[in-house]
């Protein structure tokens, strides 16, 4: 064998060899480099834990004990064993009673209730005379999932835990009827849920992204030093920062609830300036967030995680995939600490009800102090940056 036939494998084998060593050096940088990364590897951590809590445990598509209210217009025996028997469905939790019809469509319109119980007055002595009376179940459903199984339960009712106050055993025939009865969406349309929902939904989404991007990107091409050379201050950089996605989010919004209206029949039965102008107070309180996430991060693509790190659990626990009131006390809590929250049930109730500002109070007011929170935590940071 010459020399050369013996020099190749040798050459073949440090080169194999080396091989494998540059890349267990590689590796070896990634891991450092991913160790010094902390937002990168807290998502590797948390979002797998945040899923697997949320739906474990917060997550749940047949709710249970929906808030309800009942307009008792007489007060019996019989109409207390109604309620008793709704709430032994497990569907129902009455926490309103009311005597005014007024009162009764305010709590529907603004979402405080999900469910309303209507006992007409004269109710007990219609039964006994046999004129089999009409009890009147509305519902709210503008969220179909959470009204459907409910109301499917009223069947039972009577036959069952009603019919002993009355007869012993099954009573020979119906003592009265049960009417429910769907408002605002008495055909359990999807798309008229989902469309008002994809309003909030697409808008938390972009403006976190885009407010969070577009400061990070000045501080990586080396603009923001120059910017903060000129004789401007922190909230004016914000607000610099901000106005001009304040339009890019009438112009999303726009544009969605007019392919939903004219594409999938979603209605608007409210009015449009009280619409825009809520949007004004949740689409700068998402920017104001961004803006939070840019002065924490470091460049980009930190930018990108933690805006998604906020995405998910507005997404899961602001009632638009599944039904809010069916969520666990303390989810319900976290949810409430988020602008989706109180958007969604703003851009449902003014769209779908035809709801008035009066209705829509709590969650406005809660829009406006999350808004004025964001700032305020906002422009600390910036000026912590700057110094």
């Amino acid at each position: 064998m010459s020399a050369v036939d013996q020099a190749t494998p040798r050459h073949e084998i440090r080169e194999r060899f080396g091989f494998w060593k540059r890349s267990y050096a590689m590796l070896i940088k990634e891991f450092i480099q991913l160790r010094r990364d902390r937002v990168s590897f807290a998502m590797i951590v948390m979002l797998p834990v945040m899923q697997l809590l949320l739906f474990g445990y917060a997550i749940n598509t047949t709710p249970h004990h929906l808030p309800s209210a009942v307009l008792l217009q007489e007060d019996s025996d019989l109409a207390r064993s109604i309620l008793k028997a709704l709430e032994n469905t497990a569907y129902f939790r009455f926490i309103y009673e009311v005597h005014d019809v007024d009162d009764f469509d305010n709590l529907l319109k603004s979402g405080k209730v999900l469910f309303g119980v209507e006992i007409p007055r004269g109710f007990e002595r219609a039964v006994r005379r046999g004129d089999k009376p009409a009890l009147l179940v509305a519902a709210d459903a503008t969220d179909p999932v959470a009204a459907s199984s409910a109301l499917g339960s009223l069947g039972m009712v009577v036959q069952t835990a009603l019919a002993h106050d009355l007869y012993i055993g099954d009573p020979p025939e119906m003592p009265f009827e049960i009417r429910a009865h769907a408002r605002y969406n008495p055909a359990a349309a999807s798309s008229l849920n989902i469309v008002p929902g994809l309003v909030g939904t697409i808008l938390t989404m972009t403006m976190l992204i885009f407010t969070a991007l577009s400061v990070t990107r000045e501080v990586e091409r080396g603009t923001m030093e120059s910017l903060l050379s000129m004789p401007i201050k922190p909230v004016e950089v914000m607000f610099g920062k901000i106005i001009p996605y304040v339009l890019v989010g009438f112009v999303q919004a726009f544009l969605i609830i007019g392919i939903g209206v004219f594409l999938f029949g979603v209605p608007v039965l409210g009015n449009l300036f009280l619409l825009a102008l809520l949007s004004t107070l949740f689409i700068t309180t998402n920017l104001a967030i961004g803006y939070t996430i840019s002065t924490v991060v470091q460049n980009q693509l930190q930018a990108m995680q933690m805006s998604m790190m906020f995405f998910l659990p507005s997404i899961l626990l602001s009632g638009f995939m599944f039904p809010f009131a069916g969520m666990p006390a303390w989810a319900q809590y976290l949810g409430e600490g988020l602008p989706l929250t109180h958007y969604l049930r703003i851009v449902r109730a003014i769209m779908l009800k035809g709801a008035t500002m009066q209705n829509l109070r709590f969650d406005a007011l809660a829009l406006a102090a999350l808004m004025l929170l964001a700032m305020v935590i906002a422009v600390t940071r910036f000026r912590r940056t700057l110094d």
